[in-house]
């Protein structure tokens, strides 16, 4: 179930599937789907790595933990499914995005579409017991994700890093900034949105100018 992974990805971080910390997250993780319901589905843990493929990542998004409601977790960070409701933090990006690039509030809260354009939206924990946010919080998961996140800093080049938030901003002793673009704002929750610390951080904008300045696609956002 936790090695179904792009064969893309598979070079730079295959050798975590065979580290001890690794196999006593399977066995975690397998007991919980098992116990409890959990989310997001078994085949969309995965979600972020392989809709992003390794050599497609020109922008990295992290966050703290998927959603814990029924239907809105699908693997990838901020992201809803399709017809479910955008929770605050959702709403509040897209409401960036409109303020920052003029892009009209958008029906769908599935961000997969940005994902297909080298988006890597990277959750440090990629899944969560239904309705217990953080109950799989240090059980493995964040020594992974650190992993990806090295690996994308060592071997990809002038990626845009998007750290949004306390947590996130602890992200950048992993990442080169010499070779790429990190980009930091408060965090998109109405709690730090409504401080001042989220609208007006211009990050889609600056992000889209530097991958232009690189030669690089920009990103529908």
């Amino acid at each position: 179930m936790l090695t179904n992974i792009h064969k893309s990805w598979k070079p730079y971080i295959e050798t975590e599937f065979e580290k001890p910390y690794f196999k006593d997250l399977t066995t975690f993780i397998k007991q919980e789907y098992e116990q409890h319901e959990c989310f997001p589905p078994k085949h969309q843990i995965f979600n972020a790595l392989n809709n992003c493929h390794f050599n497609d990542v020109n922008v990295v998004v992290i966050g703290q933990d998927p959603y814990h409601g029924f239907g809105q977790a699908n693997g990838l960070c901020f992201s809803v499914n399709d017809g479910i409701k955008h929770p605050p933090s959702l709403v509040n990006i897209f409401k960036e995005i409109e303020n920052d690039l003029g892009v009209p509030y958008p029906i769908s809260g599935n961000l997969e579409r940005w994902a297909k354009q080298g988006v890597l939206l990277l959750n440090a924990t990629l899944t969560v017991r239904a309705h217990e946010a953080g109950s799989h919080q240090k059980k493995g998961w964040e020594t992974f994700t650190d992993a990806v996140i090295k690996a994308v800093s060592a071997n990809r080049e002038q990626v845009v890093f998007l750290l949004w938030g306390g947590f996130a901003k602890k992200k950048i002793k992993l990442i080169d900034t010499e070779k790429h673009k990190v980009l930091t704002s408060g965090h998109p929750s109405p709690l730090s949105a409504n401080r001042g610390y989220w609208f007006g951080n211009n990050n889609f904008r600056e992000a889209n100018k530097y991958l232009e300045a690189k030669g690089k696609a920009t990103i529908e956002w």
